[in-house]
């Protein structure tokens, strides 16, 4: 016999009530078939659940593992159940967007609350959020991946909404502050400050110090207000996405040769609504963010091989 839900229910309504009559009450159960029930959970999990007397029942050793699993398993379950449930029958098509750091959701619920109910959701993970979509807990993840890297593997469908380069912030007495662009190699003595997150985004910059001739020292992996503070105050060079706004000190720099680059991806799930509206709308909330960024603006006009399209 394959264990099921229904009889981790029973181990724990028996545990509950401390008897089996009296879990079989609760169950709306005949005593005697309640019994029958527990001595089939019992062999298929290959040893007796409960000591009982004329006292009640109390869980054995393996009584009380099966129990702490059936405690976390069926509120889990549940939870599942009704998700579910919510999710089929939602009667209005409203968005659930999660989204890690980056400049496309704000413009995007902007548009899209506009005509529609939209729910948030942020995080440094990538893959959290992706499971979230994967669960049905989220309809789309707006999420960042290296250039170079492809779609982040599962069951979601995903689309480009673009790629842009990666600059650097730096105080505006750091030389570079007046440069239009600044080689990579003549930052090799610097420290770095970069927000967290599980892609690829480390070994790509280790990658690119290496092509340019060094290795990177010390790496300050940190929200994004503590990267400026940093930069700030002289401690790091803070990589950036070129649609970065700069906080006041600091001037947004651009890297020669664009060697980091950075792709926004949407990922969705398959019953996800409205997938081509809302994809249009968060490549024209990106392009809305780069036509706010004067230096981002700039460094396309001198580099128009580049573009922003994925």
């Amino acid at each position: 016999m394959d264990l099921e839900l229904r009889h981790l229910r029973i181990v724990r309504a028996v545990a509950d009530a401390g008897s089996v009559s009296k879990a079989a009450s609760t169950l709306g159960l005949a005593q005697p078939a309640l019994s029958a029930q527990l001595k089939r959970i019992e062999r298929a999990l290959g040893g007796t659940l409960f000591e009982r007397d004329r006292l009640g029942a109390r869980p054995t050793r393996l009584g009380e593992l099966v129990l702490a699993r059936a405690r976390v398993l069926l509120p889990a379950a549940q939870e599942l159940q009704d998700e579910a449930a919510r999710f089929v029958t939602r009667p209005s098509p409203g968005f659930r967007i999660g989204a890690t750091y980056g400049p496309v959701l704000g413009g995007l619920v902007d548009r899209l609350a506009a005509e529609h109910t939209v729910s948030t959701y942020t995080s440094w993970s990538a893959r959290e959020l992706a499971s979230m979509v994967e669960l049905g807990r989220l309809d789309y993840a707006l999420v960042g991946a290296c250039g170079d890297s492809g779609a982040p593997a599962g069951a979601l469908l995903w689309d480009s909404i673009s790629l842009d380069p990666v600059f650097v912030l730096v105080p505006e007495r750091h030389p570079a502050a007046g440069e239009k662009e600044v080689e990579l190699a003549d930052l090799a003595d610097e420290q770095w400050a970069v927000t967290p997150g599980d892609a690829c985004f480390a070994d790509c910059f280790a990658m690119a110090c290496a092509r340019a001739g060094f290795t990177p020292g010390t790496i300050y992996e940190t929200d994004v207000a503590t990267c400026a503070h940093l930069a700030q105050v002289g401690r790091a060079v803070a990589l950036c996405q070129a649609t970065h706004v700069p906080e006041p000190g600091l001037v947004m720099v651009p890297l020669a040769g664009a060697p980091l680059r950075w792709r926004q991806l949407l990922g969705r799930h398959p019953a996800a609504p409205d997938a081509t509206w809302v994809l249009s709308h968060a490549k024209q909330a990106h392009l809305d963010s780069v036509r706010r960024n004067p230096v981002y603006s700039d460094w396309l006009v001198r580099n128009p091989s580049f573009g922003t399209a994925p």
